[in-house]
Parts: structure tokens; C-alpha cells; sequence
């Protein structure tokens, strides 16, 4: 399940995941809520919050995730990922550097600093 996040400028996507994460999150959730978002906005950013109760993603989930971020590959302007999942560290980790935007990894215990960098000028 993900739920969009409120109290963040209209540039930022914020999602929180919980529990499964499935492929109609984002046909659902996720797509729609980065259109709107660069509907109005040239350059986005994405916090994406993992908390505690997430349980993974299906199959279906990981590609709409890919292919959301392919997509709109150069309007992505800042990624805050934050987890205390370790595959999902080390994977955000490894692939930042394909993408052009900065990407950053928080712990569940930074998510007040990654909601400040997020947001920053």
C-alpha cells in the first residue's frame, strides 16, 4: 500500500509505503500524483518513505517503479529515499548514480532531515 503524504510543497511526490507494495499503487497512486506534479512543475522531487511495517513489493510494483522513474528521467530534480530496510539502502545506493537528479538514503530515525532536504532551496 502507498498513501501520498500531505504538508510538502507542490514539487515533491511524498509516498508512504506500507505492508505490500503493489503494481495498482502506482497505477493508481503513485503515476497520477508525479503527472500532477509536473503538470505543474518543470523539475519534481520524491520522498519516499518505507516504514516499518512495509513487507516488500510484488514483481508488478518494481517495474511501475522503474518505468515511473525512466520516464521521467531528467525531470527529477532531488530523490529522498528513507528506510531502514537494508536491500532497498544498498539498491538505492548502487543505482543513484544512473540518475541525473541527487539522490539521497535516510534512516526511518532521519526522516525530519530528509523532509528538510527535500523541501530546501
Amino acid at each position: 500500500m502507498i498513501a501520498l503524504l500531505q504538508d510538502f510543497p507542490e514539487n515533491v511526490v511524498a509516498c508512504l509505503a506500507k505492508d505490500q507494495v503493489t503494481k495498482q499503487d502506482y497505477e493508481q497512486v503513485v503515476i497520477p500524483a508525479v503527472e500532477r506534479a509536473l503538470d505543474r512543475n518543470a523539475k519534481i522531487r520524491c520522498y519516499y518513505e518505507l516504514s516499518p511495517e512495509f513487507k516488500g513489493f510484488e514483481a508488478g510494483a518494481a517495474w511501475e517503479d522503474a518505468k515511473v522513474g525512466v520516464e521521467h528521467l531528467t525531470s527529477w530534480e532531488r530523490v529522498a529515499v528513507v528506510t531502514n530496510v537494508e536491500w532497498v539502502r544498498i539498491a538505492t545506493n548502487i543505482f543513484r548514480f544512473l540518475m541525473p537528479a541527487q539522490v539521497r538514503v535516510f534512516s526511518i530515525a532521519e526522516s525530519a532531515e530528509a523532509k528538510r532536504w527535500i523541501t530546501a532551496e
